[in-house]
């Protein structure tokens, strides 16, 4: 056995509704501006001829139910609620019916966000690393196996801070669709089992505080809820 200097990272995993079983993490993906009006609200536009994307470390899944600190080095921690893809088959290459066969299942997730940080990047033409890769900031409720949930329409995804209704809109509002989503990553990537893809978020993201309580929800799936914790 080789040795190792210190002990290595433990699995990150997801539990899956009805099992016991758990869902190990491999990567994090997450689609930017995949809903009109929220592109919108951020001062941009749909990039209609391609999809873009970012990535979070394992280190930024967080369970639901979670009570975190807000985090270091911003003023403008924001909330962004989203409908996940969690893959369980290996997806290369892909058509959009063949995509769809590699689903595992869906699960409700925050992409929480440094929006100071971010915006800084943005003007200086930089990377989003700081703004959107931090630690505990990919929440993710339980995953729903994809046969249970059923095929992806208008299902309404909406989310609450301190119970005031602040987005809502459809899953069938999204710009790109699931399957086209992952047929177009599957020719950048190497997909397979354990790959989330965080697949963008409606119109209404808001900054939180110390003391708020978010819950995200989309129809047929089991809702995400964080806290954050008083300072």
């Amino acid at each position: 056995m080789t040795e190792l200097l210190f002990p290595a990272p433990a699995p990150r995993t997801v539990p899956v509704n009805g099992e016991s079983a758990l869902y190990p993490v491999r990567r994090i993906f997450c689609v930017g501006r995949n809903y009109a009006e929220h592109a919108k609200e951020m001062g941009a536009e749909v990039d209609r001829e391609a999809p873009f994307y970012f990535t979070k470390s394992l280190d930024a899944l967080e369970p639901s139910g979670a009570t975190q600190p807000y985090p270091p080095g911003t003023a403008n921690y924001h909330y962004e609620m989203e409908l996940v893809i969690a893959l369980g088959a290996p997806v290369f290459r892909a058509s959009p019916e063949a995509a769809q066969a590699a689903i595992f299942g869906y699960a409700c997730g925050l992409d929480m966000t440094r929006r100071d940080l971010q915006d800084a990047a943005k003007a200086k033409r930089r990377p989003w690393d700081t703004g959107k890769d931090i630690e505990r900031s990919a929440v993710i409720g339980p995953i729903t196996r994809a046969e249970e949930f059923g095929p992806i329409g208008a299902q309404r995804i909406s989310l609450t801070l301190n119970g005031t209704l602040r987005q809502d809109a459809r899953l069938s509002d999204m710009v790109w669709s699931v399957t086209d989503l992952l047929s177009h990553l599957s020719g950048l990537y190497h997909l397979g089992p354990g790959d989330l893809i965080y697949t963008g978020t409606p119109a209404g993201v808001g900054a939180v505080a110390p003391g708020d309580r978010l819950e995200g929800r989309i129809d047929g799936l089991s809702p995400v809820l964080l806290n954050i914790a008083v300072a």
